[in-house]
Protein backbone atom coordinates (compact mmCIF):
# COMPACT_ATOMS: atom_id res chain seq x y z
CA UNK A 1 0.00 0.00 0.00
CA UNK A 2 0.75 3.47 -0.34
CA UNK A 3 -0.13 6.43 1.16
CA UNK A 4 -0.61 10.12 -0.59
CA UNK A 5 -1.40 13.52 0.93
CA UNK A 6 -4.49 14.80 -1.13
CA UNK A 7 -3.23 18.13 -3.21
CA UNK A 8 -4.99 18.29 -5.91
CA UNK A 9 -8.48 18.09 -7.62
CA UNK A 10 -8.76 14.91 -8.39
CA UNK A 11 -7.30 12.99 -5.07
CA UNK A 12 -9.98 15.47 -3.03
CA UNK A 13 -12.26 13.28 -5.10
CA UNK A 14 -10.75 9.70 -4.22
CA UNK A 15 -10.94 11.28 -0.68
CA UNK A 16 -14.89 11.39 -1.16
CA UNK A 17 -15.00 8.33 -2.69
CA UNK A 18 -12.95 6.53 -0.08
CA UNK A 19 -16.40 6.48 2.76
CA UNK A 20 -19.23 5.03 0.76
CA UNK A 21 -16.97 2.45 -0.32
CA UNK A 22 -16.25 1.40 3.14
CA UNK A 23 -19.60 1.33 4.59
CA UNK A 24 -21.66 -0.15 1.00
CA UNK A 25 -22.58 -3.01 2.66
CA UNK A 26 -24.71 -1.58 5.72
CA UNK A 27 -28.16 0.33 4.09
CA UNK A 28 -28.56 2.40 6.38
CA UNK A 29 -25.73 4.49 5.47
CA UNK A 30 -26.45 7.91 3.44
CA UNK A 31 -23.55 9.44 1.50
CA UNK A 32 -22.78 12.91 2.95
CA UNK A 33 -23.29 16.07 0.25
CA UNK A 34 -19.90 16.61 -1.59
CA UNK A 35 -19.94 19.89 -1.12
CA UNK A 36 -20.42 20.10 2.54
CA UNK A 37 -17.10 17.69 2.80
CA UNK A 38 -14.94 19.80 0.52
CA UNK A 39 -16.35 22.83 2.00
CA UNK A 40 -14.63 21.70 5.92
CA UNK A 41 -11.30 21.46 4.29
CA UNK A 42 -11.66 24.77 1.86
CA UNK A 43 -9.99 27.94 3.46
CA UNK A 44 -12.52 30.65 2.27
CA UNK A 45 -15.33 28.92 3.76
CA UNK A 46 -14.29 26.95 6.91
CA UNK A 47 -13.60 29.47 9.59
CA UNK A 48 -11.65 27.50 11.86
CA UNK A 49 -8.79 27.94 9.41
CA UNK A 50 -8.11 31.31 11.48
CA UNK A 51 -7.04 28.97 13.86
CA UNK A 52 -5.25 25.74 13.01
CA UNK A 53 -4.34 23.62 10.14
CA UNK A 54 -5.29 20.68 7.84
CA UNK A 55 -3.90 17.94 5.84
CA UNK A 56 -5.52 15.01 4.48
CA UNK A 57 -4.42 11.49 3.05
CA UNK A 58 -5.84 8.42 0.73
CA UNK A 59 -4.49 4.98 1.17
CA UNK A 60 -4.29 2.78 -2.00
CA UNK A 61 -3.30 -0.84 -2.11
CA UNK A 62 -0.63 -1.91 -5.28
CA UNK A 63 -3.02 -2.18 -7.93
CA UNK A 64 -4.35 1.42 -7.24
CA UNK A 65 -7.47 0.25 -5.48
CA UNK A 66 -8.45 2.93 -2.68
CA UNK A 67 -8.81 1.23 0.78
CA UNK A 68 -8.54 4.33 3.37
CA UNK A 69 -8.37 7.58 4.14
CA UNK A 70 -7.70 10.26 7.18
CA UNK A 71 -7.51 13.66 7.87
CA UNK A 72 -5.33 15.46 10.86
CA UNK A 73 -5.56 18.76 12.08
CA UNK A 74 -4.24 21.87 14.59
CA UNK A 75 -7.28 23.92 16.29
CA UNK A 76 -5.38 26.87 18.58
CA UNK A 77 -8.99 26.92 20.30
CA UNK A 78 -9.35 23.01 20.74
CA UNK A 79 -8.95 23.17 24.43
CA UNK A 80 -10.64 20.37 26.69
CA UNK A 81 -11.37 21.29 30.63
CA UNK A 82 -8.43 19.38 32.28
CA UNK A 83 -6.30 18.45 29.27
CA UNK A 84 -2.56 20.99 29.47
CA UNK A 85 -0.74 19.63 26.63
CA UNK A 86 -1.45 20.58 23.27
CA UNK A 87 -3.70 18.42 21.46
CA UNK A 88 -4.44 17.57 17.93
CA UNK A 89 -7.22 15.93 16.06
CA UNK A 90 -7.70 12.98 13.63
CA UNK A 91 -11.29 13.06 11.21
CA UNK A 92 -12.53 11.20 8.70
CA UNK A 93 -11.27 7.80 8.97
CA UNK A 94 -11.97 5.48 6.52
CA UNK A 95 -10.01 1.93 6.14
CA UNK A 96 -10.29 -1.64 4.83
CA UNK A 97 -10.44 -4.06 7.54
CA UNK A 98 -6.90 -4.51 8.31
CA UNK A 99 -5.01 -3.04 11.72
CA UNK A 100 -1.66 -2.60 8.99
CA UNK A 101 -3.24 -0.27 6.81
CA UNK A 102 -4.98 1.44 9.51
CA UNK A 103 -1.65 1.57 11.20
CA UNK A 104 -0.01 3.30 8.61
CA UNK A 105 -2.87 5.91 8.27
CA UNK A 106 -2.91 6.59 12.26
CA UNK A 107 0.86 7.20 12.03
CA UNK A 108 1.20 9.42 9.16
CA UNK A 109 -0.93 11.69 10.85
CA UNK A 110 0.42 11.31 14.02
CA UNK A 111 4.02 12.00 12.83
CA UNK A 112 2.71 15.22 10.85
CA UNK A 113 0.67 16.25 14.18
CA UNK A 114 4.26 16.06 16.21
CA UNK A 115 5.88 18.45 13.39
CA UNK A 116 3.04 20.90 14.86
CA UNK A 117 3.88 20.98 18.46
CA UNK A 118 1.21 18.65 19.34
CA UNK A 119 1.48 16.11 22.47
CA UNK A 120 -1.55 13.67 21.83
CA UNK A 121 -4.39 13.39 18.98
CA UNK A 122 -8.16 12.92 19.73
CA UNK A 123 -10.33 11.40 17.24
CA UNK A 124 -12.27 10.73 15.29
CA UNK A 125 -13.25 14.21 15.31
CA UNK A 126 -13.90 17.42 13.24
CA UNK A 127 -12.34 20.49 11.58
CA UNK A 128 -15.20 22.79 13.01
CA UNK A 129 -18.09 22.41 15.37
CA UNK A 130 -19.00 19.18 17.76
CA UNK A 131 -22.43 19.01 16.13
CA UNK A 132 -21.23 16.89 13.17
CA UNK A 133 -18.76 14.51 12.15
CA UNK A 134 -17.95 13.92 15.64
CA UNK A 135 -16.84 10.64 17.74
CA UNK A 136 -16.62 6.91 16.04
CA UNK A 137 -20.33 5.08 15.89
CA UNK A 138 -19.98 1.71 18.47
CA UNK A 139 -23.07 1.22 18.66
CA UNK A 140 -26.93 1.68 16.43
CA UNK A 141 -25.68 0.59 13.50
CA UNK A 142 -29.08 -0.72 12.34
CA UNK A 143 -30.34 3.02 12.91
CA UNK A 144 -30.87 5.16 9.86
CA UNK A 145 -28.04 7.71 9.40
CA UNK A 146 -28.88 10.88 11.01
CA UNK A 147 -27.59 13.97 9.10
CA UNK A 148 -24.00 15.41 10.17
CA UNK A 149 -23.20 12.02 12.10
CA UNK A 150 -20.47 9.69 11.82
CA UNK A 151 -21.15 6.48 10.37
CA UNK A 152 -18.83 3.86 9.85
CA UNK A 153 -18.22 -0.26 9.71
CA UNK A 154 -18.54 -1.81 12.88
CA UNK A 155 -14.79 -3.28 12.94
CA UNK A 156 -13.34 0.36 13.30
CA UNK A 157 -13.26 0.60 16.90
CA UNK A 158 -11.04 -2.86 16.83
CA UNK A 159 -8.45 -0.73 14.68
CA UNK A 160 -8.24 2.31 16.38
CA UNK A 161 -8.17 0.18 20.13
CA UNK A 162 -5.91 -2.12 18.18
CA UNK A 163 -3.14 1.22 17.57
CA UNK A 164 -3.60 2.39 21.20
CA UNK A 165 -6.43 4.69 21.05
CA UNK A 166 -8.33 4.67 24.34
CA UNK A 167 -12.07 5.97 25.21
CA UNK A 168 -11.79 9.29 26.13
CA UNK A 169 -15.71 9.83 26.52
CA UNK A 170 -18.97 8.08 25.46
CA UNK A 171 -21.53 10.11 23.05
CA UNK A 172 -24.81 9.47 23.21
CA UNK A 173 -28.05 9.17 20.86
CA UNK A 174 -31.32 9.37 22.44
CA UNK A 175 -34.49 8.65 20.74
CA UNK A 176 -38.65 8.87 21.03
CA UNK A 177 -41.64 8.19 18.81
CA UNK A 178 -43.21 12.04 18.47
CA UNK A 179 -46.74 10.17 19.58
CA UNK A 180 -44.98 8.96 23.06
CA UNK A 181 -46.61 11.00 25.86
CA UNK A 182 -44.31 13.02 27.99
CA UNK A 183 -44.10 11.83 31.62
CA UNK A 184 -47.27 13.66 34.30
CA UNK A 185 -43.82 15.94 35.48
CA UNK A 186 -43.64 17.95 32.42
CA UNK A 187 -47.47 18.90 32.32
CA UNK A 188 -46.66 19.78 36.35
CA UNK A 189 -43.97 22.26 35.30
CA UNK A 190 -45.55 22.85 32.62
CA UNK A 191 -48.54 24.25 34.51
CA UNK A 192 -45.48 25.99 37.49
CA UNK A 193 -44.81 28.35 34.65
CA UNK A 194 -47.96 28.94 32.85
CA UNK A 195 -49.79 30.25 35.63
CA UNK A 196 -46.63 33.22 35.59
CA UNK A 197 -47.08 35.92 33.27
CA UNK A 198 -43.32 36.51 33.22
CA UNK A 199 -42.41 33.31 31.66
CA UNK A 200 -43.24 32.19 28.34
CA UNK A 201 -42.05 29.49 25.41
CA UNK A 202 -42.78 30.44 21.88
CA UNK A 203 -41.06 29.08 18.51
CA UNK A 204 -39.56 31.25 15.67
CA UNK A 205 -40.84 33.01 13.00
CA UNK A 206 -38.73 32.82 10.05
CA UNK A 207 -39.36 36.59 9.27
CA UNK A 208 -37.30 37.36 12.89
CA UNK A 209 -34.58 35.23 12.33
CA UNK A 210 -32.20 38.29 13.04
CA UNK A 211 -34.09 38.68 16.32
CA UNK A 212 -34.00 34.74 16.59
CA UNK A 213 -30.27 35.02 15.85
CA UNK A 214 -29.17 36.99 18.56
CA UNK A 215 -31.20 35.13 21.12
CA UNK A 216 -29.20 32.15 20.49
CA UNK A 217 -26.14 33.55 20.40
CA UNK A 218 -27.39 35.09 24.04
CA UNK A 219 -28.16 31.80 25.41
CA UNK A 220 -25.59 29.84 23.94
CA UNK A 221 -22.68 32.14 25.41
CA UNK A 222 -24.38 32.48 29.05
CA UNK A 223 -25.30 28.64 29.05
CA UNK A 224 -21.81 27.19 28.12
CA UNK A 225 -19.58 29.72 29.28
CA UNK A 226 -19.14 27.79 32.39
CA UNK A 227 -17.41 24.92 30.16
CA UNK A 228 -14.00 25.04 29.72
CA UNK A 229 -14.30 23.88 25.80
CA UNK A 230 -16.89 26.37 24.64
CA UNK A 231 -16.30 28.81 22.34
CA UNK A 232 -18.37 32.02 22.38
CA UNK A 233 -20.74 32.36 19.55
CA UNK A 234 -21.70 36.00 17.46
CA UNK A 235 -25.24 36.92 16.25
CA UNK A 236 -23.45 37.35 12.84
CA UNK A 237 -22.76 33.56 12.81
CA UNK A 238 -25.36 32.39 14.08
CA UNK A 239 -27.28 33.94 11.01
CA UNK A 240 -24.98 32.69 8.26
CA UNK A 241 -25.92 28.95 10.20
CA UNK A 242 -29.92 30.06 9.89
CA UNK A 243 -29.49 31.57 6.28
CA UNK A 244 -27.85 28.53 5.38
CA UNK A 245 -30.63 26.21 6.96
CA UNK A 246 -33.75 28.44 5.79
CA UNK A 247 -34.69 26.45 2.76
CA UNK A 248 -35.30 23.27 5.05
CA UNK A 249 -36.39 25.32 8.39
CA UNK A 250 -39.12 24.28 10.52
CA UNK A 251 -40.57 27.12 12.91
CA UNK A 252 -42.60 24.63 15.00
CA UNK A 253 -38.85 22.70 15.88
CA UNK A 254 -37.65 26.01 17.36
CA UNK A 255 -38.07 27.54 20.58
CA UNK A 256 -37.03 29.44 23.01
CA UNK A 257 -38.10 30.48 26.50
CA UNK A 258 -38.10 33.97 27.89
CA UNK A 259 -38.41 35.60 31.14
CA UNK A 260 -39.86 39.00 31.02
CA UNK A 261 -38.76 39.33 27.16
CA UNK A 262 -35.54 38.13 27.70
CA UNK A 263 -34.20 34.91 26.59
CA UNK A 264 -33.46 32.24 29.33
CA UNK A 265 -33.47 28.73 27.21
CA UNK A 266 -33.00 27.35 23.73
CA UNK A 267 -34.41 24.05 22.26
CA UNK A 268 -33.35 23.97 18.45
CA UNK A 269 -34.33 21.59 16.17
CA UNK A 270 -34.05 20.64 12.44
CA UNK A 271 -35.80 18.09 9.93
CA UNK A 272 -33.20 14.93 9.31
CA UNK A 273 -32.20 16.08 5.73
CA UNK A 274 -30.65 12.50 5.34
CA UNK A 275 -34.10 11.69 4.56
CA UNK A 276 -33.24 14.03 1.80
CA UNK A 277 -30.02 13.04 1.00
CA UNK A 278 -30.18 9.76 0.99
CA UNK A 279 -31.99 9.97 -2.87
CA UNK A 280 -28.93 11.84 -3.97
CA UNK A 281 -25.36 9.90 -3.58
CA UNK A 282 -23.51 12.86 -2.60
CA UNK A 283 -24.88 15.08 -5.35
CA UNK A 284 -26.73 18.51 -5.02
CA UNK A 285 -27.31 20.54 -8.04
CA UNK A 286 -30.09 22.32 -9.06
CA UNK A 287 -32.04 18.96 -9.59
CA UNK A 288 -31.70 17.76 -5.92
CA UNK A 289 -32.68 21.60 -4.51
CA UNK A 290 -35.78 20.99 -6.44
CA UNK A 291 -36.31 17.45 -5.69
CA UNK A 292 -35.64 18.40 -1.89
CA UNK A 293 -38.23 21.39 -1.92
CA UNK A 294 -40.69 18.85 -3.69
CA UNK A 295 -40.28 16.20 -0.56
CA UNK A 296 -40.45 18.63 1.79
CA UNK A 297 -43.50 20.00 0.56
CA UNK A 298 -45.03 16.35 0.18
CA UNK A 299 -44.18 15.40 3.68
CA UNK A 300 -41.92 12.87 3.13
CA UNK A 301 -39.29 13.71 6.23
CA UNK A 302 -40.82 11.94 9.51
CA UNK A 303 -37.38 12.50 11.53
CA UNK A 304 -36.62 15.34 12.85
CA UNK A 305 -33.44 15.83 15.36
CA UNK A 306 -31.52 18.26 18.09
CA UNK A 307 -29.21 20.49 17.45
CA UNK A 308 -28.52 22.66 20.58
CA UNK A 309 -30.31 22.76 23.97
CA UNK A 310 -29.54 25.13 27.06
CA UNK A 311 -30.71 27.27 29.55
CA UNK A 312 -28.98 30.13 31.32
CA UNK A 313 -27.33 29.24 34.21
CA UNK A 314 -29.27 31.18 37.10
CA UNK A 315 -32.77 29.98 35.32
CA UNK A 316 -31.11 26.09 35.22
CA UNK A 317 -32.37 24.20 38.29
CA UNK A 318 -36.20 25.71 38.29
CA UNK A 319 -37.73 23.27 35.44
CA UNK A 320 -37.54 25.88 32.40
CA UNK A 321 -36.16 23.11 30.49
CA UNK A 322 -39.61 20.60 30.82
CA UNK A 323 -41.35 23.76 30.68
CA UNK A 324 -39.91 24.53 27.12
CA UNK A 325 -40.33 20.97 25.78
CA UNK A 326 -44.00 20.95 26.72
CA UNK A 327 -44.86 23.56 25.34
CA UNK A 328 -42.59 22.79 21.86
CA UNK A 329 -44.19 19.13 22.18
CA UNK A 330 -47.83 20.43 22.41
CA UNK A 331 -47.69 21.60 18.96
CA UNK A 332 -45.09 19.02 17.24
CA UNK A 333 -47.40 16.20 18.51
CA UNK A 334 -50.80 18.10 17.23
CA UNK A 335 -49.43 17.97 13.79
CA UNK A 336 -48.55 14.49 13.24
CA UNK A 337 -45.88 15.67 10.93
CA UNK A 338 -43.22 13.26 11.91
CA UNK A 339 -42.90 10.02 14.10
CA UNK A 340 -39.56 10.08 15.67
CA UNK A 341 -37.21 12.94 17.13
CA UNK A 342 -33.47 11.81 17.78
CA UNK A 343 -31.86 14.14 20.42
CA UNK A 344 -28.35 15.43 19.47
CA UNK A 345 -25.58 13.84 21.02
CA UNK A 346 -24.74 14.14 25.07
CA UNK A 347 -21.80 13.50 27.12
CA UNK A 348 -20.83 11.01 29.93
CA UNK A 349 -19.59 14.07 31.20
CA UNK A 350 -22.24 16.12 31.25
CA UNK A 351 -25.12 14.11 33.16
CA UNK A 352 -26.93 16.91 33.50
CA UNK A 353 -27.97 16.71 29.52
CA UNK A 354 -28.24 13.14 29.75
CA UNK A 355 -31.07 13.19 32.49
CA UNK A 356 -32.73 15.32 30.48
CA UNK A 357 -32.66 12.58 27.92
CA UNK A 358 -33.90 10.07 30.64
CA UNK A 359 -36.58 12.08 32.01
CA UNK A 360 -38.14 12.09 28.60
CA UNK A 361 -37.81 7.92 28.52
CA UNK A 362 -36.48 8.16 25.70
CA UNK A 363 -34.47 5.22 24.45
CA UNK A 364 -30.82 4.74 23.99
CA UNK A 365 -30.56 4.69 20.48
CA UNK A 366 -26.68 4.93 19.14
CA UNK A 367 -23.11 5.65 21.43
CA UNK A 368 -20.33 6.78 19.31
CA UNK A 369 -16.87 6.96 21.29
CA UNK A 370 -14.07 10.20 21.13
CA UNK A 371 -11.01 8.31 21.58
CA UNK A 372 -7.42 9.82 22.80
CA UNK A 373 -3.97 8.69 21.80
CA UNK A 374 -1.18 10.49 23.66
CA UNK A 375 2.40 10.72 21.94
CA UNK A 376 5.38 9.10 23.32
CA UNK A 377 3.56 8.16 27.20
CA UNK A 378 4.63 11.85 28.02
CA UNK A 379 1.43 12.28 29.48
CA UNK A 380 -0.79 9.89 31.71
CA UNK A 381 -4.00 9.31 30.29
CA UNK A 382 -7.03 10.18 32.24
CA UNK A 383 -10.71 10.72 30.93
CA UNK A 384 -12.43 13.95 30.00
CA UNK A 385 -13.85 15.37 33.61
CA UNK A 386 -17.36 15.54 34.61
CA UNK A 387 -18.19 18.75 33.68
CA UNK A 388 -19.08 20.92 36.75
CA UNK A 389 -22.45 23.14 37.24
CA UNK A 390 -22.80 26.69 38.59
Amino acid sequence: MHIVEVNTPALAKDFLEVSPQMNRDNPNYVRPPDFEMNDIFDHSKNKNYKYGETKRWVSKDDKGKLIGRIAAFTHAKYINKGTDYPTGGIGFFECINDQTSANELFNTAKVWLQSKGMEAMDGPINFGDRDKWWGLMLEGFDNEHLYGMPFNPSYYEGLFEGFGFQNYYNQYYYAMRVDDPLPSRFAERHAKFKARTDYSARHIRIKNLEKHAAEFATVYNAAWAQHGEAKEITKEQVMKLFNKLKPVMDERLIWFAYYREEPIGMWINIPDLNQYFRHFNGRFGLVEKLRLLWMKKKGECKRFTGVAFGVVPKFQALGIDSFMIYVGASLIMGEHLYDIYEMGWAADWNPKMLNIYKNLDASQSRRMVTYRYIFNNKHSFERHPVMEYK
